[in-house]
């Protein structure tokens, strides 16, 4: 299957991606963010494509939230997870940070991801116990950094005053970043070009894929309020997670000393 899911996603680059990339035009969203004709185009190419692979219903970021919570609520034992474009206001403002994200969830839980990262042409994928891989080459030997020297990803659009505050004036690592494409994210802490995470609310297409890799490759994550990930709503999740249980365990812990009620 995963020959197939790469095929399918080069066809959507090749056509549809890369030829407007820097030359496309956007609109708002009511939630703020940018959808272009390359989003749109992209998600009905894929949709057909990958119930060809495996027939099961398709949940695509550019579909209406009622269309979406009618296809996960009537959806079958599979469903596929699309994100055409992650980090669409990086593509449009031609910041080579953005990519395709597919998860196949059995259960409603994933198991098989999928992210393929156009500009540099980095293929992550995973599947549920047969670990993860960057181009083939399996994700494990993540380096194993003290929090103190930790490279953080964090979004702190979406955490609170209070968290953000805190950060700020106690920064337990050496430095953070946020690029802006939840999908890559992910699997950059799987890499280890970043060691911690930390955000205050994903959607489901931000975090379907790329969480699986990141487990797949040893890391460890959470919500803010469950240690079990895949527990609670499914629609926006916070996050908190690190490339190697150690790490999380450091993290975790601080997290819970320095702001106790970001952690329950």
């Amino acid at each position: 299957m995963m020959p197939d899911i790469k095929k399918a996603i080069e066809i959507v680059v090749a056509d549809e991606i890369m030829p407007h990339y820097l030359n496309t035009e956007f609109k708002l969203k009511k939630d703020g963010s940018l959808c272009t004709k390359v989003d749109l185009a992209v998600q009905l190419r894929l949709k057909d494509l990958l119930r060809d692979i495996f027939q099961a219903p398709v949940l695509g970021e550019e579909m209406s939230v009622g269309e979406q919570i009618k296809v996960w609520e009537t959806s079958g034992d599979y469903i596929w997870c699309v994100d055409p474009l992650d980090g669409t206001s990086n593509y449009v403002n031609g910041i080579p940070y953005f990519a395709v994200s597919i998860a196949l969830m059995q259960n409603r839980k994933s198991c098989l991801g999928v992210v393929y990262d156009p500009t540099r042409g980095e293929f992550f994928h995973a599947e549920e116990g047969g670990g993860a891989f960057l181009n083939g080459v399996r994700l494990q030997d993540v380096k194993k950094r003290p929090l103190q020297q930790a490279i953080a990803q964090i979004d702190f659009k979406r955490l609170s005053r209070g968290i953000t505050d805190k950060l700020l004036d106690s920064t337990p690592y050496a430095s953070q970043r946020n690029f802006g494409a939840g999908s890559l994210e992910w699997c950059y802490l799987a890499a280890g070009r970043f060691d911690i995470y930390l955000h205050g609310s994903q959607k489901l297409w931000d975090y379907a894929a790329g969480s699986l890799v990141l487990k797949e490759a040893g890391g460890n994550l959470r919500t803010m309020k469950n240690p079990k990930f895949w527990e609670g709503d499914v629609w926006s999740k916070s996050v908190i997670a690190a490339g190697s249980d150690e790490l999380f365990k450091a993290w975790v812990d601080w997290l819970t000393e320095a702001i106790p009620e970001i952690i329950s």
